[in-house]
């Protein structure tokens, strides 16, 4: 191929920037129907103010959510045990994956918390799991406690949600 080839002129409508000299570009009518249409989800449509991430940390499943009663808390045990699963709580003083040592990729400190106890294998109510959460609560006031639940057919963490913050943590 030679130079020539490509200093060859092409005929066609030329472009400044992003907008064409050539009102022949494309034409297209418009739709009278389209004009008249307006954007509708069927109702009014409102502004929604989402979530703050400012000094409002949030944790696990159900963070959103103010604190759990005790009530609410033994439901979603119970639901773990119907489901076959197994109750674990653990603990950490911070409550978040963090890096101290290292900031190599995929390198955390913080990625495991301290397991409280052993996993609670064979636990048949959430009363059961609770008094070892008050018992956690006392002993580590000042520490996140989460409980979680392993499905040991699956190998595998099935649910993980925050039971306790501490009362340092209230504003965050």
């Amino acid at each position: 191929m030679s130079a020539g080839t490509f200093s060859t002129q092409v005929s066609g409508a030329g472009f400044v920037g992003m907008k064409s000299n050539s009102s022949t570009l494309c034409h297209s009518t418009p739709s009278i129907g389209w004009k008249r249409k307006i954007v509708s989800n069927g109702s009014k449509t409102y502004c929604m103010k989402t979530w703050n991430p400012i000094n409002n940390k949030k944790f696990e499943t159900l963070s959103y959510l103010p604190p759990l009663s005790d009530e609410s808390i033994a439901k979603e045990i119970d639901y773990m045990i119907r489901k076959g699963w197994i109750p674990c709580l653990e603990f950490d003083e911070l409550g978040y994956v963090r890096r101290e040592n290292s900031h190599m990729a995929g390198y955390y400190d913080g990625r495991y918390w301290t397991l409280w106890k052993l996993p609670m294998f064979g636990c048949s109510d959430s009363s059961q799991v609770l008094n070892e959460i008050h018992e956690c609560r006392r002993t580590y006031p000042n520490a996140y406690i989460r409980c979680l639940a392993f499905d040991n057919h699956r190998h595998m963490q099935s649910m993980a949600f925050i039971v306790h913050k501490p009362p340092t943590a209230a504003t965050t």
